[in-house]
């Protein structure tokens, strides 16, 4: 046995730490392919405090630039850094101005942690301050200092901070790079959650009029059934309408912090708003009925914010200020008298609003029937079914390893038979399909109960009521990189999008990427998941490489699958175009259209020679 003496306690300084633990501070540590990897958690850490600085009434600006090598840039005008304590605010963990809650009363980064979580994490990081004509600037690298300026000097620019980083490649993956469409969208967003702000990427500015009106708008896909509802108190904004879609969308925001994951904030006005509606129209709808097709924005300013991680994603705090008033009291009474004054004066909205309840009343009864008989043989097909074979692992459950877990969405017997044999069985499921499934575009919900494959795929998801239950981190489309591959692929993102869309914005829903070309010789084999990939394995192995070419998921055995989808799995998160409505894309690309679709194919049709000669 392992001896435990003194000699095994260690302190470890804070870049020791971050640099040893950074997913406590910044979640994943990935290439930037998707919105919720670290490194626009590092990007955020940094606006933030320039945020605070507007929100606090100095500096109607803020400027970032990033480079084509991710070297990132963010300026502001606000008060700037005292110059003395640049070194402190950089370097020294739990040091702030945050603490102190008159100088910033709704912050969001009140630890003392973020910008000392970017400045570990950078291969190059610097800080600097202009106060009164003077500035000071203090390099560093990996968290230690390359470079002090002693004492300040003079210098004319505007007051504010700039901070500078290029994030470690040695911690990062080596491609990791920002996508311009996920900072745009945070820019976007900071815009909204603060008219008077102007926020400059690039040189491309981003100033909302109208704030969450704005967002609300821009997130909406569908049309909204009557003029959004805009209430607006001192430390509450809230907008919303519902739309003919049978979800719930919300987006909240703590102090100008996009929490994702919502907390006691989303919880507290999905009570209230069922109990204002209730009572306005003086009859006790369903909870459902009243929140289906429902798209709201919800912006709260709490004092000293209670967050359930450092990515600051879910709100923790039950009460809104040091007096104690709850969430939900402080939520419940602000709909009693915003909501409820708002429908009286509005009678038109007050209509239009009851009207898409009934809708939606009208629309569970007649689904009530159907859902008892597909529940049946749901239950029935647990016993029996082929079409899962379960991990041990779920999201749901508090296992230690939920937030791996994912199942493979497969097509026929053959690749679900490889993918079955070697996967791991603590985290991966694989679900079988049988065939292409149903194009359900434009048909209701009652065909996800009708059609046998649809209501199992949503029982082994668990989605019928939402993504509180969902079984499965990541759902991973894996089907051949071919023409019906593709076909049944679309097919099921169609199904994905027009049931359970908050699946795909959540960020729930990958293809998985399999490679084109085995290329080997007798000491190496290399899988290819482009040209340029074969090209290289084939200079590896020389003049006796053996190039396959892989036509289909059954033909990779379940040894070459293990490799597929284990520690090197590839996955391509799946990501709605921004600006796009949901429904005029899917009419589009799924939808009776037939000569328009054509005329696209035709006008964006792509030649390509694929070579198969060895040069």
């Amino acid at each position: 046995m392992a001896s435990y003496t003194e000699d095994d306690i260690k302190s470890l300084d804070w870049k020791e730490h971050i640099r040893l633990r950074p997913g406590m501070y910044i979640g994943k540590l990935a290439d930037g392919s998707s919105p919720e990897d670290g490194i626009y958690i590092l990007l955020k850490e940094v606006m933030d405090n320039s945020i605070d600085e507007f929100i606090m009434g100095h500096g109607s600006e803020i400027h970032v630039t990033i480079d084509e090598e991710s070297r990132v840039e963010v300026r502001d005008f606000g008060r700037g850094i005292p110059l003395g304590k640049l070194m402190d605010c950089a370097a020294k963990i739990n040091t702030g101005a945050k603490y102190d809650s008159e100088a910033f009363k709704k912050s969001v980064g009140l630890n003392g942690v973020g910008i000392k979580a970017v400045n570990a994490l950078s291969s190059f990081f610097e800080i600097q301050a202009w106060r009164e004509g003077e500035t000071k600037a203090i390099e560093f690298s990996q968290g230690e200092v390359v470079q002090d300026m002693k004492r300040s000097r003079k210098d004319e620019a505007p007051n504010g901070t700039r901070i500078c980083f290029d994030v470690d490649r040695e911690i990062f993956p080596k491609k990791t790079k920002y996508r311009e469409q996920y900072v745009e969208k945070m820019c976007r967003y900071y815009a909204y959650l603060n008219p008077g702000l102007c926020v400059v990427y690039n040189g491309k500015k981003f100033k909302s009029k109208y704030g969450i009106l704005d967002l609300l708008r821009e997130e909406m896909d569908e049309e909204a059934i009557y003029e959004p509802i805009m209430l607006s108190g001192p430390d509450l904004d809230i907008c919303f309408s519902h739309t003919a879609s049978s979800s719930e969308d919300y987006y909240t925001f703590v102090n100008g912090q996009h929490t994702t994951q919502g907390g006691t904030h989303l919880t507290a006005f999905r009570e209230a708003v069922v109990k204002v509606l209730r009572d306005f129209f003086k009859k006790q709808y369903d909870p459902s009925d009243i929140r289906s097709g429902i798209e709201a924005v919800v912006s709260i300013r709490v004092e000293e914010p209670v967050f359930e991680s450092q990515t600051k994603t879910k709100l923790g705090s039950t009460t809104v200020s040091p007096d104690g008033e709850t969430v939900r009291t402080f939520m419940l009474n602000f709909l009693k008298e915003h909501l409820d004054n708002h429908l009286h004066k509005h009678s038109a909205v007050a209509e239009a609003l009851q009207k898409r309840i009934l809708v939606s009343e009208r629309e569970r009864k007649e689904l009530s029937g159907i859902k008892k008989l597909a529940r049946e043989r749901a239950r029935k097909a647990k016993v029996h079914n082929k079409k899962l074979r379960d991990c041990r692992a779920h999201l749901d459950s508090k296992h230690k390893r939920r937030e791996e877990t994912m199942v493979f969405l497969t097509e026929g017997d053959s690749a679900s038979g490889s993918i079955t044999k070697c996967r791991d069985v603590e985290t991966q499921a694989v679900f079988s399909l049988r065939g292409k499934p149903l194009n359900c575009f434009g048909l209701t919900k009652k065909i996800v109960y009708e059609n046998e494959e649809f209501n199992l795929l949503q029982h082994a998801l668990n989605i019928e009521d939402g993504l509180e239950g969902l079984r499965y981190n990541k759902v991973v489309i894996a089907t051949d990189a071919d023409v019906d591959g593709m076909h049944i692929r679309l097919l099921l993102l169609t199904f994905f999008l027009q049931f359970f869309s908050e699946l795909v914005r959540e960020g729930h829903v990958h293809i998985l990427q399999t490679p084109l070309f085995r290329v080997r010789n007798k000491k190496h084999t290399f899988y290819c998941y482009d040209d340029d990939e074969r090209a290289a394995a084939m200079k590896k192995c020389g003049k006796a490489a053996e190039i396959t070419r892989f036509k289909g998921l059954g033909e990779i055995s379940p040894d070459e699958f293990a490799f597929m989808i284990g520690g090197d799995i590839r996955l391509d998160p799946v990501n709605m175009e921004e600006g796009k409505s949901l429904k005029e894309m899917l009419t589009f690309y799924m939808g009776k259209n037939t000569p328009d679709r054509q005329l696209y194919i035709i006008d964006n049709l792509r030649e390509e020679v694929v070579r198969e000669d060895i040069e």
